[in-house]
C-alpha cells in the first residue's frame, strides 16, 4: 500500500473506534438501605465511595440518587430473581482466598465476615469492599459505606508470605565440619 492509503486506512480506524459505544461499567446491585428496604438497579461502580451519594438506575429506566449515609449495603449481584443477602454471614472455618479476614459490626449490631484486599490504602476511601463467605451464591462482593459500621476487626492475615529461614550462624557451621 502506498504510504496515503496507509494514512487513510488509519483514520477510517480512528472514525470506527469513535462510534463504538464505551463498554459499560454498570454493575447489576440490590442496595439495602438502613431501614432494610431493598433496591435493585444499576450503578457505576467505578464512582462507588468517591461521591456522597449514589447513582442508581433502576431496571424501569428510572434514575435515583440514593445519599451513602441513608445505605447499609450495596450488593453486586449475579441475578436480580434469587435472594441477595448472602446465606452465611461467617465463615465456616478459614478462608482460602488472599486478603485481609475481617469482622463487621453494623450500627444495628448485624455482624457480617468477609475478605478485603491486604492493602490498608483501600480503607481510607468512603466505605469497604468485601468478598463475603459464600462464593458460590447470588452475591460477588458487598460495598459498605464507613457511616453505615460501628467496628471493623481484623480476624487474620490469609495467602500471607511466609518468612524465608535465615541462613544458620557461621559459627554454627564450624560445629558439624570438625
Amino acid at each position: 500500500m502506498p504510504a496515503s492509503a496507509k494514512d487513510r486506512e488509519k483514520d477510517r480506524d480512528k472514525e470506527r473506534e469513535k462510534d463504538r459505544a464505551p463498554a459499560s461499567t454498570h454493575k447489576k446491585v440490590v442496595v439495602l438501605l438502613l431501614d432494610r428496604t431493598p433496591v435493585k438497579g444499576y450503578i457505576n461502580a467505578g464512582d462507588l465511595g468517591r461521591e456522597a451519594s449514589i447513582d442508581l438506575l433502576t431496571p424501569d429506566g428510572e434514575h435515583r440518587s440514593i445519599s451513602l449515609s441513608a445505605v447499609k449495603c450495596v450488593y453486586f449481584v449475579r441475578e436480580f430473581q434469587t435472594p441477595f443477602q448472602p446465606e452465611r454471614k461467617v465463615f465456616l472455618s478459614r478462608p482460602k482466598l488472599d486478603g485481609l479476614w475481617v469482622r463487621l459490626r453494623f450500627g444495628d449490631e448485624d455482624i457480617m465476615e468477609g475478605l478485603i484486599g491486604n492493602d490498608l490504602l483501600d480503607l481510607l476511601d468512603g466505605g469497604v469492599q468485601i468478598t463475603p463467605p459464600d462464593l458460590h451464591g447470588n452475591n460477588l462482593r458487598i460495598y459498605i459505606p464507613r457511616s453505615a459500621l460501628e467496628e471493623v476487626k481484623v480476624l487474620g492475615v490469609v495467602g500471607a508470605a511466609r518468612r524465608t529461614p535465615q541462613a544458620p550462624a557461621a559459627s554454627q557451621s564450624k560445629l558439624f565440619s570438625e
